[in-house]
């Protein structure tokens, strides 16, 4: 009798993964991502969350939301909300906890493994509560940093924390078709450009630019 085929699903909280890639110098290849964990068993649903900002003309990261939604990701997504602190800072926030615990809720009797790449500890709760309905839940973030990307409470709950440098091989884009950088625009938080055309993406052309948005910024 051939051993049961565990079902997974991934959420990956999209501006936490980028700044922890980024954190260790190198870029997330989300195509061989996918195919990395459709081979360790059967993934059901591979989910990815991202804030966008809505009121520009052109957001950077639309054309990675595009191809994401075309290959066999699942892509929430939410407007930002802006708004003058009491020091009259312009903020604009984007977070997207809320929509990716309720959509792990839903899913939790459907699968065996879930596996969250995000090092925000908000999500220990979640965590447990999905420990609570069967569901074994794998953390990837990093230690390997200074300070640590992960919070140690979100580590500790995982039933498996697993350091993504250790992935970076099989997830990670070869170096010598990382796209050169381009200075960013004034106040625009991690700002970047993929080419808008799938076959430019997938070969990382020389002037595209990875791109993510933070869950809260500034501009003065």
């Amino acid at each position: 009798m051939s051993a049961q085929i565990e079902k997974i699903a991934l959420f990956i909280d999209g501006a936490n993964l980028y700044a922890t890639a980024k954190s260790l110098g190198f870029d997330i290849d989300y195509k061989r991502l996918l195919r990395e964990f459709q081979s360790r068993g059967y993934l059901l649903r591979a989910f990815y969350y991202t804030a966008v900002i809505e009121d520009q003309e052109y957001s950077s990261i639309r054309p990675l939301i595009d191809w994401l939604d075309y290959n066999g990701y699942t892509v929430v997504t939410k407007a930002t909300k802006e708004f003058v602190d009491q020091t009259g800072r312009r903020k604009v926030k984007g977070n997207m906890d809320i929509e990716l615990a309720v959509d792990a809720m839903e899913i939790a009797p459907h699968i065996d493994q879930m596996v969250l790449f995000s090092g925000d500890g908000d999500f220990r709760s979640l965590v447990e509560a999905m420990q609570r309905r069967g569901v074994r839940v794998i953390v990837v973030s990093t230690i390997s940093t200074q300070p640590p990307m992960v919070a140690d409470e979100l580590r500790r709950q995982a039933d498996q924390f697993v350091d993504i440098i250790e992935l970076q091989s099989k997830i990670g884009r070869d170096p010598s078709e990382r796209p050169v950088r381009e200075p960013r625009e004034p106040r625009e938080p991690r700002e970047g450009r993929e080419p808008r055309h799938t076959p430019q993406f997938l070969q990382r052309s020389p002037t595209s630019q990875r791109v993510e948005i933070d869950d809260e910024f500034e501009e003065d």
